[in-house]
């Protein structure tokens, strides 16, 4: 379903279409950060919780403001980590493929998910490789960009493949800022096809310092006409972003990304999550894509 659709300003400049999403989030009611599981978490640095729930807000409403649906999950008092709720899961065609964490501070959060899953009526996969769900695992078109390097495992990637029947294209992680594929690679177009009101080949940003050359050449080879990002944008989580096919919800300090995004027709809106990314996480972490019906909405894309 599309609810906005733009006009072109010159020749050059494709028209983009706004496409009704849901997404699944959760308020940062206990965020704070008391260990480090990435290189982004210093439990020296004060956080502010208030401030991270007002952040996430804006962000929150903005999506309603938008035309989007957003469900909830309750957050868990002893994981703070929680409100990232893009490595909850991964969700196609109504099937939930749940999470197994790398790291014991985040394996509690995987049973609240698949709860969560089960009782909004989705077809809920439990795991048995690590994963972390749409964190590394991004849907483009048809395929699926599974991330691996530092947080899910090469298996997964096989695993995800069985679970939804479609191709799986692996790369390979270098960078430890950038641990989690959504962190290095924005999907611009969660819809694909002039059929269903998309572009004929959906297309990705990405920061090529991220991956290694094998990634690097896979990912020059299948979106030649994709954006590429600078360190300086991707360092500030420029590409941990929502997009609804017209709509891309970046971090404000993105200034560059903003500029290419817009000299591509898309319609950047800033959103600042600086309280969170104390945390290692940005707009997608706290944004997980509930991608075609459950048997309780009945409500498609």
């Amino acid at each position: 379903m599309s609810v906005e659709t733009t006009t072109s300003t010159s020749e050059t400049t494709p028209v983009r279409t706004a496409h009704h999403r849901r997404y699944l989030m959760c308020m940062p009611s206990h965020f704070t950060v008391t260990y480090s599981i990435n290189p982004w978490m210093e439990p020296s640095r004060p956080t502010d919780t208030a401030n991270a729930v007002a952040q996430w807000q804006k962000l929150h409403d903005l999506y309603l403001e938008l035309g989007h649906e957003v469900e909830l999950i309750e957050p868990l008092a002893d994981y703070p980590d929680m409100v990232y709720t893009a490595n909850g899961g991964f969700v196609i065609d109504g099937r939930a493929y749940v999470p197994k964490f790398r790291f014991v501070e985040r394996q509690g959060e995987a049973p609240a998910f698949a709860d969560w899953f089960r009782e909004a009526g989705y077809d809920t996969v439990i795991p048995e490789e690590v994963n972390e769900g749409e964190g590394d695992f991004l849907l483009v078109g048809d395929v699926i960009l599974a991330g691996t390097g530092f947080r899910s495992t090469g298996d997964s990637h096989r695993e995800v493949g069985e679970v939804f029947g479609r191709e799986v294209v692996s790369l390979n992680l270098v960078d430890p800022r950038f641990y989690h594929l959504d962190t290095a690679i924005a999907v611009l177009d969660p819809v694909q096809g002039a059929e269903n009101g998309g572009p004929e080949r959906a297309n990705i940003a990405y920061l090529p310092g991220a991956f290694d050359d094998a990634s690097r050449a896979i990912l020059e080879e299948r979106f030649p006409e994709a954006i590429l990002v600078s360190d300086e944008d991707g360092s500030v989580f420029g590409l941990n972003s929502a997009s609804d096919g017209y709509n891309v919800v970046i971090s404000p300090r993105a200034v560059g990304f903003e500029k290419q995004l817009r000299e591509r027709g898309y319609n950047p809106i800033m959103v600042d999550l600086s309280e969170l990314l104390l945390g290692g996480g940005g707009i997608k972490c706290c944004t997980l894509e509930l991608r075609s019906s459950s048997r309780r909405s009945g409500t498609g894309e």
